[in-house]
C-alpha cells in the first residue's frame, strides 16, 4: 500500500484525526500531525499496539480466549418488621471463560482446577437465590396465616355484632308487643265502660219516660249524665253513637316550637333583608321595632347593634360579622387563587451591639458573594438585599437600630425568618445584644450567633457562650438549639460556615412560597421622594409581583408604574423572598404594613377607604387604653389579666432591686410582668417594645430621647420618670388594685322618727317626721325600723316640707314622709336614710 497521509488514515479506519494521533503516541509513534505520511511499518506497530491493547497476540489475528457473562435479575416481596411488604432484588451473575485448545494444553491441569472453582462458586450462587427465595415463600405464607387470622377475628366480630343486634331487636319486638297487648287491654277497659255508662243512661231513660217526663228533660239529664261521665261527651257523634277508635290524624304536624335561627348581621343592613334572614315578612320586624320604641321603615337602614337587639328579641340568635369582612372576602379571593408550592429563600435580619461588627460583616458577604459589576458598599436606601451562595439564594434585611424590626412585629409581621447576632469576642454580650435576643424570643425567630473577631488576641469564645447561656441562648454542643459560628468579618474566617448555617436553619424551617399566586409581603420602608412621589420598600414574601399590578398597602393603593431592585436597575417582576422598590401608591404606607396585589381598582380603592376609616376609632382606642388612670376601668372590664411594664433605670442594680420587688407584688389575681428591663436612656427601641406589649414606660433616673418620645407621643403611650423606688411601688400597687372586686359598705346618711301619721287619698298613709341626724334625701332607699327592729325596706315615695315637693331636709326639720307600698307606719317608728358605698380593694 502506498504511503497515506494522517488524515487519510483516519478516514479509512473511520475514526477522528486526534483520536488517531493519541492512538499513535501510546504505540510510540510521536511527531505527527493530521499532514505528515505513515508508512507501512508505522501502520504495523499501529495494528500490533492495538491488539495487545484488545487482548489479543499481536501475530496472530484469531483470540486466544473468548469471555461470555450472562446476569439475570428477578425481585421478591419480603414482609419486614412492621408487617408492611417491601420489594427485595435478587441479581445472578454468571461468567465463563472458553479458552483455545491449543493453548490449554500446557496448562490443562490448571484450567481444570479453574473451571472446578468457578463451577463451585456458581453452584454456591445457586444455593444463595434458592434459600433467598425459599426465606421470602416463609415470609409470605406467614403474611398470609397472619392475614388469615385477621379476617378469622374480624368475622368473628362481625357475627357478635350481629347476634347482639338480632337481640337488640328481639328485645325490641318483645317491648312492641307489650306496648300492643296494653293499648289493646286499655281499649278494651274503655269500651267496656262506654257500655256500662250507656246502658245505666237507657235505663234512666226508661224511667224518665215512664214517670212520664218529656223528651227535653230528658236530654237535658243525658247531657248532665255525659258532664259527669267526663269521656263520653268527647268520644259521641251528633248521632249519639260513639265515635270510632280508629286514629283520624292528618300526615303534616304543624311545629310546636319555634323554629330558631342563626342570623349574620352585618355592620349596617336593610329592615327588608334582615326579615328575609329571619324568614319572616318585614311587616313583623317593623311591629317589633315599634314594641321597642324604633320607627322604622322597610329600606331604612339600621346598624348592627339595633339589628342584633330585634334578632334576640324574636326568638333567634344573633351572630354578627366582623369588622374586617371586606378585607377577608379579599383574603379568602386571593387564597383561590393559591397554586404549587416551592420552597424560599430565608429572610434573615442581623442584629447585634453597636461596634461589634454587623455592618463589616454585612459588608464582607456582599462584596464576596454579589456577582462582579456591583458596587461594593450595602444599599443603605433601600434596607434589603439578597445574595447568592452555592447552595441557595438568602435575604438580608438591614434594621440599623432595630427600629424597622420591632415596628413590623408591633403591626404583627412576621417578615424575619432567622435572625443573626453578631456578638464582638472581645467585648462579649451587651446591653443591645440582650435587647436583640429579647426582640428574636418575643418574634419567636430562631437564632444564628456569630461570634465576630474572632481572629484577634483578646477574644473569647467560650466567654460568649456562658453570657449568653445567662440569657437562655444555649449552644448547640451543651445541648441547646442555637447554632454558634465563630466569624471574622475582617479576614472571612467563617463566613461560608456561617451562610451554611443560615441555610441549614432555613431547611429545618421547610420556607415555601407559591410563586404562581397573586403578590404578597410586607412593606420595609417607604419615603416621599421629591421627584418619584411616593416610594415604597416591598419585600414579597409569597407570590410574584410584576409592574403594572394593582398593589393595596395598608391604608394606601395604586398602580405599580415603576419597579427596581435593590441596585436601582428597572425590573418587570419579582418572586418570593426578593426586596424591591415600587412607585405609584397614592401614600406611603407603614413600615410593617402588608401589601397585597389586587385583581381591581375597584376593590382596592374599597379595602383601603374601610382600613382609613377604622384607623381613627382604634387609634383613640389604643390611645385609652395605655394610660395609667383608665387602667382602672379596663381591669375592671376583665381586659387587662397582666400588668406589663418597661423599665430602664440608671445602674444595673437599681434594674435588679426594682425588678424583684415589682415582681413581688405578683398575687393570684394579678401578675406584674417586666416585659423588658434595661440599663441607660430610653430609647427608641424601648418606646417600640412598650407600644407591642401594651405597657407602661417606667425611667428611674433616666430620661428619653427624641425619637422615642415622639414614638410615644404618636402612640398615646404614658412614659413616667421616677426618682424614688417606693414611689413606682406604690403607683403600680394602685394600679393593680383595680383588679380586686370591689366591697360595698351601706353609709347611714339620715334618721327621722315618725311623730304623727296622716291618710293621703292617693299615697296612703303619710308620715309626718323630725330629722333629728343627718340628711334625708328623697332618692336614697330607707329602712322602717320598730323598737330598733327592721320591720320594712324600700324606697321613698314622696318628700314634702309643707305642700312643696323637697329632695333632701335637713336636720332638725319637719317633713312629710310617704313610704312605698307600705302603709303600716306608726308613731315613734324611725325612717332610716342610707347609702351604699363602694371601696375599692387594696394590696
Amino acid at each position: 500500500m502506498a504511503e497515506v497521509t494522517v488524515k487519510q488514515l483516519a478516514e479509512m479506519v473511520g475514526v477522528s484525526v486526534e483520536r488517531l494521533l493519541e492512538q499513535m503516541q501510546e504505540a510510540g509513534i510521536s511527531g505527527k500531525n493530521e499532514k505528515a505520511e505513515v508508512s507501512e511499518t508505522e501502520r504495523q506497530s499501529l495494528l500490533n499496539h492495538l491488539k495487545r491493547s484488545h487482548g489479543e497476540d499481536a501475530d496472530d489475528a484469531e483470540p486466544k480466549k473468548i469471555t461470555l457473562k450472562r446476569k439475570t435479575t428477578s425481585t421478591l416481596k419480603v414482609s419486614g418488621a412492621s408487617g408492611k411488604k417491601k420489594t427485595v432484588n435478587v441479581e445472578v451473575r454468571k461468567k465463563r471463560t472458553y479458552v483455545k485448545r491449543s493453548e490449554v494444553e500446557g496448562v490443562e491441569g490448571e484450567a481444570d482446577q479453574q473451571a472446578e472453582a468457578q463451577n463451585a462458586e456458581e453452584l454456591r450462587l445457586e444455593e444463595e437465590r434458592k434459600q433467598q427465595e425459599a426465606e421470602a415463600q416463609a415470609a409470605r405464607e406467614a403474611e398470609e396465616k397472619a392475614a388469615k387470622e385477621r379476617e378469622a377475628e374480624a368475622q368473628q366480630k362481625r357475627e357478635q355484632e350481629a347476634k347482639a343486634a338480632e337481640q337488640k331487636k328481639q328485645e325490641a319486638e318483645a317491648a312492641e308487643k307489650a306496648k300492643q297487648k296494653k293499648e289493646e287491654e286499655a281499649k278494651r277497659r274503655k269500651a267496656e265502660t262506654e257500655q256500662r255508662f250507656k246502658a245505666q243512661e237507657q235505663a234512666k231513660k226508661n224511667e224518665d219516660n215512664r214517670r212520664g217526663k218529656g223528651k227535653k228533660k230528658g236530654n237535658d239529664n243525658r247531657g248532665q249524665q255525659d258532664r259527669r261521665g267526663g269521656k263520653i261527651s268527647r268520644n259521641r257523634g251528633k248521632n249519639g253513637k260513639p265515635l270510632s277508635n280508629k286514629p283520624n290524624e292528618h300526615g303534616f304536624k304543624e311545629p310546636t316550637t319555634q323554629q330558631v335561627m342563626e342570623v349574620s348581621i352585618p355592620e349596617s343592613i336593610t329592615v327588608a333583608d334582615l326579615a328575609k334572614k329571619m324568614n319572616v315578612k318585614a311587616a313583623e320586624v317593623i311591629k317589633v321595632m315599634f314594641g321597642m320604641g324604633a320607627m322604622a321603615t322597610i329600606n331604612q337602614v339600621i346598624d348592627q347593634d339595633t339589628a342584633t337587639l330585634v334578632v334576640e328579641e324574636m326568638g333567634h340568635t344573633p351572630k354578627p360579622m366582623q369588622e374586617n369582612a371586606v378585607e377577608e372576602a379579599l383574603m379568602e379571593s386571593i387564597q383561590a387563587q393559591q397554586g404549587d408550592s416551592e420552597g424560599r429563600a430565608p429572610v434573615v435580619t442581623v442584629m447585634g451591639h453597636v461596634d461589634h461588627g454587623k455592618t463589616s460583616l454585612l459588608d464582607y458577604i456582599r462584596s464576596s458573594r454579589v456577582a462582579s459589576g456591583e458596587s461594593g458598599g450595602i444599599t443603605q436606601h433601600i434596607g434589603a438585599y439578597h445574595v447568592d451562595t452555592d447552595n441557595g439564594m438568602v435575604t438580608f434585611l438591614d434594621t440599623p437600630g432595630h427600629a424597622a424590626f420591632t415596628a413590623m412585629r408591633a403591626r404583627g409581621a412576621s417578615v424575619t425568618d432567622i435572625v443573626i447576632l453578631v456578638v464582638a469576642a472581645d467585648d462579649g454580650v451587651m446591653p443591645q445584644t440582650e435587647e436583640a435576643v429579647q426582640h428574636a424570643k418575643a418574634a419567636g425567630v430562631p437564632l444564628v450567633v456569630a461570634v465576630n473577631k474572632i481572629d484577634k488576641e483578646q477574644a473569647d469564645p467560650d466567654r460568649v457562650k456562658n453570657e449568653l447561656a445567662a440569657l437562655d441562648v444555649i449552644p448547640e454542643e451543651w445541648g441547646g438549639e442555637n447554632q454558634f459560628v465563630n466569624v471574622s468579618a475582617k479576614s472571612g474566617q467563617g463566613i461560608e460556615e456561617l451562610l451554611d448555617a443560615v441555610l441549614l436553619q432555613s431547611e429545618i424551617l421547610e420556607l415555601e412560597a407559591v410563586p404562581n399566586a397573586p403578590a404578597q409581603g410586607v412593606v420595609v420602608e417607604s419615603r416621599l421622594d421629591k421627584g418619584r412621589g411616593p416610594v415604597a420598600t416591598v419585600l414579597v414574601q409569597n407570590g410574584t409581583l410584576r409592574k403594572g399590578d394593582i398593589v393595596l398597602a395598608g391604608l394606601h393603593y395604586g398602580r405599580v408604574r415603576a419597579m427596581l431592585d435593590e441596585n436601582g436597575k428597572p425590573i418587570d417582576s419579582a418572586g418570593p423572598a426578593i426586596p424591591v422598590e415600587i412607585q405609584g401608591l397614592d401614600g406611603t404606607p407603614n413600615a410593617g404594613d402588608e401589601f397585597t396585589m389586587v385583581s381591581n381598582e375597584k376593590k382596592a380603592r374599597e379595602v383601603a377607604l374601610f382600613r382609613q376609616g377604622k384607623y381613627r376609632d382604634v387609634k383613640l382606642a389604643r390611645q385609652q387604653k395605655s394610660k395609667l388612670e383608665n387602667l382602672f376601668a379596663n381591669m375592671q372590664a376583665g381586659d387587662v389579666k397582666t400588668f406589663n411594664i418597661v423599665l430602664k433605670t440608671d445602674v444595673r442594680g437599681s434594674l435588679e432591686a426594682l425588678t424583684h420587688a415589682l415582681e413581688d407584688l405578683s398575687t393570684d389575681e394579678v401578675k406584674v410582668n417586666i416585659v423588658s428591663g434595661g440599663v441607660g436612656g430610653i430609647a427608641e427601641t424601648d418606646a417600640n417594645l412598650a407600644v407591642t406589649a401594651d405597657a407602661l414606660m417606667v425611667g428611674f433616673n433616666v430620661r428619653a430621647d427624641a425619637q422615642a418620645r415622639q414614638v410615644l407621643e404618636r402612640e398615646g403611650i404614658e412614659l413616667r420618670y421616677y426618682s424614688v423606688i417606693y414611689d413606682i411601688i406604690d403607683d403600680v400597687k394602685q394600679a393593680m388594685g383595680g383588679l380586686l372586686s370591689p366591697e360595698y359598705r351601706e353609709e347611714i346618711v339620715g334618721i327621722a322618727e315618725v311623730r304623727d301619721v296622716f291618710k293621703a287619698p292617693k299615697i296612703g298613709a303619710v308620715a309626718g317626721c323630725m330629722v333629728t341626724e343627718g340628711t334625708v334625701f328623697r332618692n336614697k332607699r330607707i329602712r322602717v325600723l320598730r323598737e330598733n327592729v327592721v320591720i320594712y325596706e324600700g324606697e321613698l315615695e314622696s318628700l314634702r316640707r309643707f305642700k312643696d315637693n323637697v329632695n333632701e331636709v335637713r336636720q332638725g326639720m319637719e317633713c312629710g314622709i310617704g313610704v312605698k307600698n307600705y302603709n303600716d307606719v306608726k308613731v315613734g317608728d324611725q325612717i332610716e336614710v342610707y347609702d351604699t358605698v363602694e371601696i375599692q380593694r387594696t394590696l
